[in-house]
């Protein structure tokens, strides 16, 4: 079985019971009307609403993402993809269906924000568009990981937001300086550290998955 293949199988049944989609838009679409209405009239600053996307994005992967290895338990098919796929397969396909969602969620809310949010107003677009990518990349890997661990676990909704904030804590400080950068107008040049932070960010999570995963899907 390849990645491929088990990612249009995750892909199928998604659209077929819509809940990782169905939570996500409920969320994304409750937060920002909450965000919304008790700013109300008040005049708000640019970074304080750069702030306030990331934090959305957030809680939203969480809500949407942390089932990548949960279903399968919920449906017994675990075992099965034991026995027909290799480890490292099993990981590429649930990361590439965590990518695409993380992605087509991003694009929704940075859409949303930029029509509902006057205040919300981009100088630069180039760092701004290089932090969603790699930012969102690194939301997806960790994410991916994190539901592996707590796949197997009791407390899976307890556990998931537990693990995933002090894991992805640094990648969120990290992009709430470049949509800082990205709202003054600052040049590319002033953001090379923070994007090289980011890529980093992006290859550790990457590496340290694939080493840890065989050990977590075999135990």
């Amino acid at each position: 079985m390849k990645s491929y293949s088990l990612f249009i199988k995750d892909w199928q049944s998604e659209l077929r019971t819509r809940y990782a989609i169905n939570a996500l838009a409920m969320f994304i679409l409750v937060t920002i009307s909450v965000i919304l209405f008790s700013i109300g009239q008040e005049n708000v600053s640019e970074h304080l609403t750069g702030g306030l996307l990331w934090v959305v994005i957030f809680f939203s992967a969480m809500s949407g993402l942390s089932r990548a290895f949960v279903s399968e338990e919920d449906r017994g098919t675990t075992l099965t993809l034991h026995l027909i796929a290799a480890p490292s397969t099993i990981f590429n396909g649930k990361l590439i269906f965590n990518v695409v969602l993380v992605y087509l969620m991003n694009i929704a809310i940075i859409i949303l924000y930029t029509l509902l949010f006057e205040s919300f107003v981009i100088q630069n677009f180039s760092i701004f568009f290089l932090a969603a990518l790699f930012g969102s990349f690194g939301i997806a890997v960790s994410s991916t990981i994190i539901a592996a661990i707590i796949s197997k676990a009791n407390a899976k909704g307890t556990l998931y937001p537990v693990l995933a904030f002090p894991i992805l804590l640094p990648l969120i400080l990290t992009l709430l300086e470049l949509t800082k950068y990205a709202i003054d107008g600052k040049s590319l040049d002033t953001a090379l550290v923070e994007l090289a932070v980011l890529v980093c960010y992006d290859v550790i999570m990457l590496t340290a998955s694939y080493m840890l995963f065989d050990f977590i899907w075999k135990d």
